[in-house]
């Protein structure tokens, strides 16, 4: 099977991987948004789980992992939720991992190890050992496929990055023991740069605040009414606003009318409508200099200066201010 994709340009997948693109469980992320609510409010913002999960696969393909983490890097979003971390707010999980805590369940009632026994893997040694995989997921500040294409795709997408910064990104990326690292102070500084687009500007973004503390709200008033079951999240987006709008419940509807793409909203330091502290997130790449990998943040005072930033903004949270629904 030839695969394009945007960012990484042209592959090929055979065997197994292509038996796994074709499973249900990863053709379901295709109507799941990368971004949750973001695309009810935004054109702009409409990854799909589906499409990540191949680039991840991708680059993990491109900077010569095995078979075996692309497998794992493939099918390591495959237990999102329809608005992927919308459900996060609903269900209170502050750790923003409630995917991670269902995905055995999700793996072992599906078609997935039954596909991977008929090529001689056994599902566990794969995908419930994720430490092992050094490419695909690392934790933060640190570089790795996971968050290196959720950045760059988002950021491409929204037409904020361009394809030759993108190249010249990929074309840095080094591996030592395993492990993603870059070469380039400059290019790492990039990196850092867009990053924070992505988790300030773009997560933190008025519009997405609002859209995520909105559509939480009707799914967990949907849940208290017993309109859905939290099962029902199993299912794509579309789904479940067919299921909602489906049920003639007044309520819901009106609140599911105030979440367009018309809506004003605005960042606030006070008389605010909506406050959120999301999950700290930072980056400090490793940059191999000699025969050291070093934190890009101990050569560069810009990287410091960014990470210092990020830290105030995660530690101060974020107000909105509703102007027109």
């Amino acid at each position: 099977m030839l695969y394009v994709d945007e960012i990484y340009g042209e592959f090929e997948i055979d065997g197994v991987l292509v038996d796994l693109v074709e499973s249900d469980p990863v053709q379901r992320l295709k109507g799941v948004y990368q971004g949750g609510a973001s695309a009810l409010v935004s054109d702009e913002w409409n990854v799909t789980r589906f499409e990540h999960s191949l680039g991840v696969m991708l680059l993990v393909k491109r900077l010569g992992g095995s078979l075996e983490e692309q497998i794992a890097a493939l099918l390591h979003d495959v237990s999102h939720t329809a608005f992927s971390h919308v459900i996060d707010h609903v269900m209170g999980n502050q750790q923003e991992n409630y995917h991670e805590l269902i995905f055995q369940r999700l793996i072992e009632e599906s078609t997935i190890p039954t596909i991977l026994e008929n090529y001689g893997y056994n599902y566990q040694t794969i995908l419930l050992h994720n430490d092992q995989w050094r490419i695909l997921e690392r934790d933060a500040p640190h570089l790795c496929a996971d968050r290196v294409d959720y950045t760059l795709r988002d950021l491409y997408r929204s037409r904020q990055i361009e394809r030759q910064d993108i190249e010249q990104f990929l074309e840095d990326l080094t591996i030592m023991d395993g492990y993603m690292y870059l070469r380039t102070i400059s290019i790492a500084e990039w990196f850092v740069q867009i990053y924070y687009q992505e988790v300030l500007d773009y997560f933190l973004h008025p519009k997405n605040i609002y859209a995520y503390d909105q559509l939480s709200k009707v799914l967990r008033y949907a849940l208290d009414e017993n309109v859905l079951v939290e099962d029902d999240f199993l299912k794509q987006d579309s789904q479940i606003l067919e299921l909602l709008n489906k049920v003639g419940n007044k309520d819901i509807t009106e609140m599911l009318k105030s979440i367009h793409k018309g809506i004003q909203v605005e960042t606030v330091d006070d008389k605010f409508d909506i406050y959120i502290k999301m999950k700290p997130r930072f980056i400090d790449p490793g940059v191999v200099i000699g025969d050291e990998v070093i934190p890009v943040s101990h050569v560069s005072a810009r990287v410091k200066q960014m990470n210092n930033y990020a830290k105030e903004r995660a530690e101060k949270g974020t107000g909105i201010r509703i102007i027109q629904i």
